[in-house]
């Protein structure tokens, strides 16, 4: 009986291709099939896009995946089922699949999820995990901001937090960044501007990508118009470290 093939979810981080890393870039130079994610038939992948960008072509076997954008539970299912068909058959044959993923695998990734539904068909894949550059990682260095310095606090949301946990983590936090933000992108802003934080917060698209965009005043993104899912909020509190100060912390 052949050995199943191995499931690599290799992380290509958020835009840039020179941010891959040498184990990734190894990988996508080896023998496995690439698999990619995409939200519908056809449409272009973010994340072929990056290996695209380095001098790299799918081969003519890739798996294009696809992961809906809805809320729907059953049409959800349905296609992380199919999705995990396609790839467990791959690696019955004991054939390795190189999962794409934009950004860091273990860190708000599909490729966890798909991962478990892959072991829940096959019991016996093998699965690693290369790590990469993060979004929340990426969007500082390009800021020339600091993600966190010495004793600072750094809190990382995905999406599907609500205004009232950004509310209670403000004043605790020397750093907050905030995933997927178009959706409470305007009352952000008036909570940053009524607590004087606008300042020292910014928005960061697609980092590294050639459709990068970086708005450090805030204002002119009122009404959401052309903000990218794929966009990140980061928030300087130097309230918090004036008064950790004063109090004679640090």
């Amino acid at each position: 009986m052949t050995a199943p093939g191995r499931l690599i979810g290799a992380s290509l981080g958020p835009g840039d291709p020179g941010w891959i890393t040498r184990r990734a870039w190894e990988v996508l130079h080896g023998a496995g099939r690439w698999a990619y994610p995409v939200r519908a038939a056809g449409e272009r992948s973010y994340a072929l896009g990056i290996v695209e960008r380095a001098g790299l072509q799918a081969p003519g076997d890739a798996l294009e995946l696809i992961f809906p954008m809805t809320h729907d539970p059953q049409e959800l299912a349905q296609a992380w089922a199919r999705a995990a068909a396609a790839v467990a058959e791959s690696l019955r044959s004991g054939r390795d699949v190189v999962f794409l993923v934009e950004g860091d695998a273990s860190t708000y990734a599909t490729f966890g999820h798909l991962a478990r539904t892959v072991e829940a068909e096959l019991p016996a894949v093998e699965v690693e995990t290369i790590p990469g550059v993060a979004s929340f990682v990426a969007a500082p260095a390009r800021l020339g901001w600091p993600l966190a310095t010495q004793h600072e606090t750094v809190v990382v949301l995905p999406g599907g937090y609500g205004l009232e946990t950004v509310q209670r983590l403000l004043p605790e936090m020397d750093t907050l960044v905030l995933l997927k933000v178009r959706p409470l992108l305007d009352p952000l802003i008036d909570l940053l501007e009524e607590r004087d934080l606008l300042a020292s917060s910014a928005l960061v698209e697609r980092a590294g990508s050639p459709d990068e965009r970086v708005v450090t005043d805030l204002r002119t993104l009122r009404g959401g118009a052309g903000v990218h899912y794929l966009s990140l909020l980061l928030v300087r509190n130097p309230h918090r470290r004036w008064a950790r100060t004063a109090g004679g912390e640090g």
